[in-house]
């Protein structure tokens, strides 16, 4: 038997042996991750709306009041009267052109918001119309005392991992932040033994 042999198969004492298991590589290769879409909140989306109204509120004031002074068909204003019709139809055709042909009303885009159809395909004319008509007409236009008694729906958004409301659910759609995405780590990913916490 040749000295190196003997050496080789000697074991390492205590102090020395720790410090070779301490210098086994470390993997420092990147993780897996999952991108996930960065879901809108249930505030951001409130302030989105607000300036939604602010909006629809300044064009009623300066298209479909006049038009209706004009015409002499004023009237007292309440939901079934012709402008409460005239401001109805100018709310949902808002809703449902900016959403069709740009996923954001002004509102989103100042809060920089986007609608997304969950399977990833466009928008399509039948999810858009589920989502701002019916969706919104449930939600808003049943009121006692002038107050929205389906408003409450919108508090779903809260609660729901997609931050989804009733009218994405409808429409199988969610709002996300359009320059934002979340990463997290894949739940498949196990660590190595050599990884350093």
């Amino acid at each position: 038997m040749d000295y190196k042999d003997e050496q080789s198969q000697k074991p390492l004492p205590p102090g020395e042996a720790q410090m070779a298991n301490e210098e086994k590589p470390v993997d420092l290769s990147p993780q897996p991750q999952s991108i996930t879409p960065h879901f809108g909140g249930f505030w951001m989306r409130v302030w989105a709306y607000l300036f939604d109204v602010l909006v629809i509120a300044a064009i009623n004031g300066l298209l479909v009041y006049p038009l209706l002074r004009l015409t002499g068909l004023t009237e007292p204003v309440g939901l079934f009267s012709i402008a409460g019709i005239a401001t109805s139809i100018v709310f949902l055709t808002y809703f449902v052109l900016m959403t069709k042909f740009f996923q954001q009303t002004l509102g989103k885009m100042v809060f920089g918001l986007r609608v997304r159809s969950l399977n990833g395909s466009p928008l399509s004319w039948t999810a858009v119309l589920f989502r701002e008509l019916v969706g919104r007409y449930v939600q808003s236009v049943f009121t006692i005392f002038g107050l929205p008694v389906f408003l409450f729906l919108y508090a779903v958004t809260a609660f729901t991992p997609k931050k989804q409301g009733l009218h994405d659910f409808i429409a199988d759609t969610a709002v996300v932040h359009e320059r934002t995405v979340m990463a997290s780590l894949n739940s498949s990913y196990k660590p190595l033994a050599t990884d350093r916490v």
